[in-house]
């Protein structure tokens, strides 16, 4: 008893010196969303509403010209209809992947994944690859066909944008559809088939409406992802398309109208939170309890031709969809020319990316872009990691810091459903006076790339915290351990895995930034994606080639990234 005593007394010392240490892990990711995330909200807000430091509404006004309605109405229908094609062609690999096994099922699925983890710019440029009027199925029906002209011309027209997006959003309804389908009793079917329902009545009835949810939850976040589209706008849609987020751009970059870009940042702004408030209360439904099953037994092999068939069509509709793409950005990176196919394999465009030619007065060389990007990203994971850590701790705590971890929870998520160029413009408006005067400073680029991958670090790292026994910490405590001494010695070891998963997000996020970045990055300072950018801009075969070879590095950096998170994770751990 006296020793139960003396214990108990210790673990509550320990106890109150958490409550106390609890609140200064929390102190520095606060100060960080604070400083760079709703400052620079609260300044466009301010701009667009008092541009001379009077309430005015001319800003707002000029949002109500054909144009710019035309372009709200633009960037909600492209995003409806490009969300409409992705459900539709992802539904039934959901359904093949959910309650099918087949060879090679697992790379297959993986390859899946890897185009939503490529950055922008460069899903952009392998369509160009593929279907540009200078692209690969061009080029080889002319050659085939002894044409003149190329049979296809996509270029800067909707049909590419609408495929582009299919590509880039597929996975999502793949992954989020086809893992709450893998996990539904298939005896609910089964049962209203035996009572006389015929297959699409029994799959109506009984699973649609169990799916409803999951399916609603993946289509409002394409529609988001679509709806804040940008890269494959600016590259793919060219001077005839523009979404809200190209606009901003336009007028931040070209214009220099702020008022203006300001106003469209705050109707951006509002309708991706609201989008996002719906998808949480969506996604909140998928968890309502339900007669799940583990899907090794919910899945089986295909056992007669029509099932064969079946898997057969959309395994080759996922290979010609999500690789050819990729492909195509190989191979036409590795040819001697960028204008004639075929001629052997070259690496002449990738030599080219280590000269150093200076056309203009703000070109540096395209090695000095890949050494700005390496640099950039590993800043980022340096600070993302060390905040994302200190926020897992706060949202892990118990007792005296669950109520603040319940208030910073949320406020992590928020850059999640906020556009990139919004908070590019939020910088330039916010950050240019004394002593947050960073517009000419390298670290403006660390703080935005860090604001994105904050949230990718915290959610990697959050469920293996909670999933230590707490027996582990007591322990150590009895023994003397200080709160410090046990998060070093115990919790550190164990999340290890999980936080190199999410400094591989943040590298991978970071070097694949494109949005923010095209705003605020110095023109001395590029990265890899404004490099690639810089390229497309330039007339010449070698331009082009050299966006091809940039192009080709980044996607194998992403691709290898997506690789080690995948090999380092901890089962399931981890809400991406």
């Amino acid at each position: 008893m006296h020793a139960s005593h003396r214990t108990g007394r210790a673990w509550g010392h320990g106890e109150r010196f958490s409550t106390v240490i609890v609140w200064l892990p929390a102190l520095l990711p606060l100060l960080f969303l604070l400083l760079f995330y709703f400052y620079p909200l609260v300044s466009i807000l301010t701009l667009s509403l008092a541009p001379d430091g009077r309430l005015s509404l001319t800003a707002l006004g000029t949002l109500f010209t054909p144009y710019h309605l035309h372009t709200l109405w633009f960037t909600a229908w492209q995003a409806s209809l490009s969300t409409l094609l992705t459900v539709g062609l992802a539904l039934p690999g959901a359904y093949v992947f959910a309650r099918y096994d087949f060879p090679a099922k697992s790379l297959i699925q993986a390859l899946t994944t890897v185009p939503f983890v490529l950055p922008t710019i460069v899903v952009a440029l392998a369509f160009t690859a593929l279907l540009g009027r200078r692209g690969l199925l061009n080029l080889a029906l002319m050659a085939l066909l002894r044409l003149d002209q190329p049979p296809l011309d996509l270029q800067y027209t909707l049909s590419i944008i609408l495929l582009a997006h299919v590509f880039y959003n597929y996975t999502l309804v793949l992954r989020i559809v086809g893992t709450h389908w893998a996990n539904l009793d298939p005896r609910l079917e089964e049962a209203a088939r035996m009572l006389g329902a015929g297959r699409w009545r029994a799959f109506r009835l009984v699973t649609l409406p169990l799916l409803r949810p999951a399916i609603g939850a993946a289509a409002l976040l394409v529609f988001v992802f679509c709806f804040t589209s940008f890269g494959v706008i600016l590259v793919l849609g060219g001077p005839r398309f523009a979404t809200l987020e190209v606009e901003i751009y336009r007028q931040t970059v070209h214009y220099l109208n702020l008022p203006l870009a300001a106003a469209l940042s705050l109707i951006q702004i509002g309708f991706t939170l609201a989008l996002m408030g719906a998808y949480t209360r969506l996604q909140a439904r998928t968890t309502l309890p339900l007669d799940l099953r583990p899907r090794q037994t919910t899945q089986q092999r295909p056992r007669h031709w029509r099932e064969r068939v079946i898997v057969g069509l959309n395994v080759g509709i996922v290979l010609l969809l999500l690789v050819s793409p990729l492909v195509a950005l190989v191979a036409r990176s590795l040819t001697s020319s960028a204008d004639v196919p075929g001629g052997g394999v070259s690496l002449a465009f990738y030599r080219q990316l280590l000269q150093s030619r200076r056309d203009s007065a703000f070109y540096v060389p395209p090695a000095m872009a890949v050494r700005n990007s390496v640099g950039f990203a590993l800043a980022t994971v340096g600070l993302s990691v060390g905040l994302g850590l200190m926020a897992a701790v706060v949202l892990d705590r118990r007792g005296s810091g669950q109520g603040l971890g319940r208030l910073l929870d949320p406020l992590l998520m928020l850059p999640l459903g906020t556009s990139a160029v919004t908070l590019g413009l939020g910088y330039i408006v916010a950050l240019d006076e004394p002593p947050l005067d960073l517009r000419t400073s390298p670290l403006l680029v660390v703080l935005a790339h860090t604001l994105v991958a904050l949230p990718f670090v915290v959610r990697s790292v959050l469920p293996a915290l909670r999933s230590i026994n707490p027996h582990l910490r007591e322990a150590a405590a009895l023994l003397g351990a200080s709160p410090w001494r046990v998060w070093r010695e115990v919790d550190l070891p164990i999340i290890a895995r999980s936080a190199l998963v999410g400094a591989v997000f943040a590298f991978t996020v970071s070097m694949g930034e494109f949005g923010a970045t095209s705003l605020i990055a110095r023109p001395e300072r590029p990265t890899m994606p404004i490099a690639i950018y810089r390229f497309l801009g330039r007339p010449g075969a070698s331009n082009y080639g050299q966006a091809l070879a940039m192009s080709t590095l980044l996607m194998l950096v992403c691709t290898a990234g997506f690789l080690v998170i995948e090999r380092f994770r901890v089962g399931d751990l981890g809400e991406f």
